[in-house]
């Protein structure tokens, strides 16, 4: 941080934004960067999230982080399977029983009335167009984020349908700084992706179980078409994840060019399916390791704003549910 900045850091009071990306069950790291940065004193005013940065951010914003990170770090293969209602309609997996099942478990208050603020970034499936949902119950703003394109089903938030955030912002720090942040802290999940491997191998107990019955219903069958997978032949699901790592990746690079956080943490999860929501404490310990390593240079940014943060007006006047192009 140069001294002309540091010291317009401190005449300000400045604000403290987190830009959480999209990156499917790499998002748990997420998770591990939020309990970091509380650890050592800094306290974000501004959560911005894309796809599952969406989802972790509205359970921090609504102060329900605890309880979620133990929840997720319990999760089996088998579990995440449980929860994935497969079908043809708009992707191969629904939601509903997944968000369904959150929903039960954690509150829905309105964004308007949280202390911190909070953005979701979704695509309108229609125009293409950048969404940014600032107000309404939280968790129907994360989820309409929650839409990868021939992975989930679309959600119809309103009356629009809406696809992933990622297609138009993976990392979502425009919206941060349109939202009042001063600093912004970007957690980037897709930096190291392409060419990764990210076969589903890792719910084979769950498919494995299913495929030794006799009785295997229609959408059992489909869904070991999709997801069989091997070295000479990709699965269905793995051309898909592939190429959305690969848009994910060039659309982040050309976003972050134009409008650069202050710091970028990357979370080194390569070896991690799409679908690996099992492998949490995998992900929160690297989320733990990126702040640790990097507190220096965070509290360079960070530490005179945590040490003169000024109140934030969660109720003043932010961007409600708008169109951006991308």
């Amino acid at each position: 941080m140069s001294e002309q900045h540091e010291v317009l850091v401190k005449q300000k009071g400045a604000v403290i934004g987190l830009a959480l990306g999209s990156g499917s069950a790499r998002g748990w790291a997420h998770i591990g960067v939020i309990e970091g940065l509380e650890k050592i004193g800094i306290h974000p005013q501004v959560i911005a999230g894309t796809s599952v940065g969406a989802l972790v951010g509205a359970v921090y914003a609504a102060g329900q982080l605890g309880e979620f990170s133990e929840w997720v770090q319990t999760l089996t293969s088998r579990d995440v399977f449980s929860l994935l209602d497969f079908t043809l309609s708009g992707g191969m997996v629904k939601g509903q029983r997944l968000f369904g099942f959150f929903e039960e478990k954690h509150k829905n208050p309105n964004i308007e009335d949280l202390d911190r603020r909070y953005v979701s970034v979704a695509t309108d499936m229609k125009t293409g167009r950048e969404v940014w949902i600032s107000k309404g119950p939280i968790l129907p703003a994360a989820r309409a984020s929650c839409a990868i394109p021939g992975v989930f089903s679309p959600v119809k938030y309103g009356d629009r349908w809406m696809l992933d955030g990622g297609l138009v912002n993976p990392v979502p720090v425009s919206p941060a700084r349109a939202m009042g942040a001063d600093i912004v802290i970007a957690v980037n999940l897709n930096a190291q992706l392409v060419g990764a491997h990210v076969s589903i191998a890792s719910q084979k107990e769950g498919l494995e179980e299913a495929s030794t019955r006799s009785d295997k219903t229609f959408w059992q069958r489909a869904t070991e078409y999709f997801l069989s997978s091997s070295d000479e032949h990709p699965s269905v699901f793995d051309v898909m994840a592939s190429s959305v790592n690969i848009m994910q990746d060039r659309i982040t690079r050309s976003r972050m060019a134009g409008d650069p956080p202050e710091l970028t943490l990357v979370p080194m999860l390569e070896d991690f399916a799409l679908m690996d929501f099992h492998r949490a404490k995998e992900a929160i310990k690297e989320g733990h390791r990126l702040v640790e390593e990097n507190a220096a240079q965070i509290r360079a940014w960070a530490g005179v704003a945590a040490a003169e943060i000024k109140p934030l007006d969660t109720r003043a006047e932010s961007p409600l549910v708008g169109a951006r192009k991308a």
